[in-house]
Parts: structure tokens; sequence; C-alpha cells
């Protein structure tokens, strides 16, 4: 894995990082011929990061091509409605980078990774979302659904540098409130408790790491880097540099560093 500093290079800007992708995606045409055509739809025939994300979110949520032009001009254009959503991707290329030690470098997530594609996905739908477009936010929620097994309410609000680390599974209710630098395993739920109304869902404060498998229920506050147990039920609010864990979760001791979700130590 790339060393921190050559990552910050590579995820400074849109122009670096499309460079880092256009090199890479080059390298590996050369290496694996039959990826080639994969590499050029994507990358090498592409003219920038913006173009090349939509067109592969685009085609991973419909993959027997119905639909596809349609959806690439919908995550278009929510990009022209918040260009910042491309920065926010570059950060969440550069925790996956920082953080997972199965990623060699920036074309890794770029292509394949589902978690990076899904949170890609839903910051653009939580764009059209704000804008109104409520009916279009919601087709993107479910085809990510569908094709990603990640299923994230286009309202639910996402801070920068998340990881969803294989992300299978992975649930965010409505009104979930996720800050940055927060890093989730699997199959974690951040649900409602019942069916009322209104503010009803998690806040997960920033530097949070959340183990496979751990469910996070009702409008509870996890402190800023605390620590959840894979296979946790959250019921009640977490203290800050905590570590839970059970069923329910109780209190186990404090975290060793600051931002647990940065070393991704899941040992209690």
């Amino acid at each position: 894995m790339a060393d921190a500093r050559n990552i910050a290079v590579v995820c400074a800007t849109e122009a670096s990082l499309w460079a880092e992708l256009n090199r890479r995606a080059e390298s590996m045409a050369q290496a694996e011929p039959v990826l080639a055509g994969m590499l050029k739809r994507y990358v090498l025939d592409r003219k920038n990061f913006a173009e090349g994300i939509v067109r592969r979110l685009s085609e991973r949520i419909a993959p027997t091509g119905h639909d596809v032009e349609a959806l690439a001009s919908a995550l278009q254009e929510a990009i022209q409605l918040d260009p910042e959503v491309l920065a926010q991707m570059r950060a969440d290329i550069r925790a996956t980078l920082e953080r997972d030690p199965a990623t060699e470098h920036a074309l890794v997530p770029f292509l394949w990774f589902k978690g990076y594609h899904a949170i890609s996905l839903h910051r653009l739908a939580h764009t059209l979302w704000k804008a109104g477009r409520r009916d279009l936010a919601t087709h993107l929620q479910s085809l990510m659904s569908e094709h990603l097994a990640v299923d994230i309410h286009p309202a639910a609000r996402f801070g920068v540098g998340i990881l969803l680390d294989h992300a299978t599974g992975f649930v965010a209710g409505e009104t979930a409130v996720v800050g940055d630098n927060v890093s989730f395993l699997h199959a974690v739920t951040l649900g409602g408790t019942g069916k009322a109304r209104g503010d009803r869902h998690p806040k997960i404060r920033s530097g949070v790491l959340v183990g496979a498998g751990a469910k996070i229920l009702g409008n509870i506050t996890v402190g800023e880097g605390a620590k959840i147990g894979a296979g946790s039920v959250v019921l009640k609010d977490v203290p800050p540099h905590t570590s839970v864990a059970g069923v329910p979760a109780v209190v186990i001791g404090r975290t060793s560093v600051d931002a647990p979700a940065l070393d991704m130590d899941h040992s209690l």
C-alpha cells in the first residue's frame, strides 16, 4: 500500500487523482489485455474524473445496459448541482487507501469496491434529495440496494473520509448522521426502533470505528472516537473515546487512540 505522502499527492486535486488513475489504467491494460475495454470505458477514453466515475457508477447499477444513459445524465446533474461531491469522493478514495491494506492503488476502489461505489452513489442521491428531486433520489437508492446490497436513505447525512469496508448489508436510515473519518465494516445497521416518525436514527460522530454486524438503533449518539465491537447491538448513547460491545452493548473500556477509524484495530 502507498505511504501517506503518496496518498496525499494522489488525492490532493481532481487532476492529480485523474492522472494517477490514467497511469494505473495504462499499465493495467498492458498487463491484462482482457481488461483493456473496461479501462478504456471508465478511464482512458474519459476526459476527467467526473466523467469516469459517472460512467462507472451508472453501469454498476444498470448491469443489463438498460437506462444507463438516463442514469448517467442524472448523476451528472447531481454533480452540476454540487461539484463539492467530487472532493468528497476523493476523500473517500483517500480513506480507502489509508485504511484498507488490500488497496494497492486508487484504481482499485474506483473500478471495483462496491463500498466506495455505494457511498459515491449516496452522495449524488443526497444532492438530488436536497434539490427536491426526491423520486429520482429514491430510485437511485433502490438501484443501489438491488445491485450493491447497500441501502442508504438519500436523506441520511455523511461527512467526508468514509470507509464502507466490504459494505454488503450496510443500512442507514433517513435521519442518520455520520461525521468525518468514520469506518464501517459490513452488515452494519444505523436503524430505528419502531415506526415512529421524525428524528429516529443514530448520530455517529467523527473518528468512530464500527465492527462487522453491529446494529446501532434509535436516535442515539455514538461519541467521537468511539469503537463499536463486531456483532454488538447498541441501544443507548456511547460516550466519546469509549469501547462498547455485547448484546445489548455495554462499556468495556476506553479506546487506546483518538480516532479508532483511522487505525482499524478491532481488538477490544
